[in-house]
């Protein structure tokens, strides 16, 4: 049973990670409806942008604020620069695909060019040491995840819910023409949908960094998990992709732990096997909507 709680407290953390880039995953589907396979090396960018400036002397709570800022800009710059002129045809939608794939590749290659492939050690941002929870214990990196993620996603609550400017936001993303009429900007709107990706990937950047060490590869298989808790939660559902990343966290931890033949070096075959049981089974997720079709 110790195990069990261990493996779960684990899996929770590691998950809570898995769900916050996969919200940036959703917020950047509902924006501009196309999945963005760039949101990982976006924030391993901006991981290493917060890990240079801490080697400058700067704080680094400030310093992950400071990357955020600029993830939050470059992730509104993407959507201006490389995804509006597409449009949002569903024509235009394999070309996008495509640019976020090339975009992904500069992205990786840039991070090697300017600070090399060397793997760079971050500090926790939560510090050393152990928290007991009952009969396990928590390191209190792990625990500040968890309380970050939460923190982060009752402000996204808030704002999304009890704002104008998020409200505004919500009605660009599900019906764009609509929103127009009414005088709300959608262009801005969508904009700062993926602004707000890129910030959030920043987080998950540096609160990842210290565990996955900081390279330019480093989010490669996070960003699968992060696919994985989108496809389970749904990818129109935020709650869901959040929900998603805690049960894919648990999931994968479980398995690791008891399925022999998986272990630790094979576990990243449970998001693949998720996201096909989901597509197969219930394409839209645990809390996405169904598509309804004329035929």
């Amino acid at each position: 049973m110790e195990l069990f709680l261990q493996q779960l407290l684990d899996g929770l953390a590691t998950g809570a990670l898995y769900g916050a880039l996969a919200l940036s995953v959703v917020l950047v589907y509902r924006a501009s409806g196309i999945v963005n396979f760039a949101q990982g090396e976006m924030a391993m960018f901006a991981a290493f942008l917060t890990w240079q400036a801490h080697t400058w002397g700067v704080p680094l709570v400030l310093a992950i604020g400071l990357s955020m800022l600029i993830a939050f800009a470059f992730g509104a710059g993407v959507e201006r620069v490389l995804i509006r002129p597409f449009g949002t045809t569903a024509a235009a939608h394999l070309s996008l695909i495509i640019v976020t794939l090339g975009l992904m590749l500069v992205l990786t290659s840039g991070a090697g060019w300017t600070w090399g492939y060397l793997t760079k050690q971050v500090p926790p941002v939560f510090g050393e040491g152990v928290v007991d929870v009952g009969a396990s214990a928590m390191s209190r990196q792990a625990l500040g995840i968890i309380l970050a993620v939460a923190v982060m996603s009752v402000l996204l609550y808030f704002l999304f819910q009890k704002t104008r400017l998020g409200l505004d936001m919500r009605a660009a993303a599900s019906n764009p023409e609509s929103a127009r009429l009414s005088g709300i900007p959608v262009g801005r709107m969508l904009m700062l949908g993926w602004g707000l990706a890129g910030a959030i990937g920043a987080l998950v950047g540096a609160l990842a960094a210290p565990q996955l060490f900081l390279q330019p590869n480093m989010m490669a298989a996070m960003l699968l998990y992060a696919f994985a808790a989108a496809t389970l939660g749904g990818f129109d559902s935020p709650v869901g992709a959040l929900i998603g990343g805690l049960l894919v966290g648990v999931l994968e931890n479980m398995a690791g732990t008891y399925i022999d033949i998986i272990g630790n070096d094979f576990k990243q075959a449970v998001a693949l096997i998720i996201i096909m049981a989901v597509l197969l089974f219930k394409p839209e997720g645990l809390f996405g909507s169904r598509t309804v079709a004329r035929v």
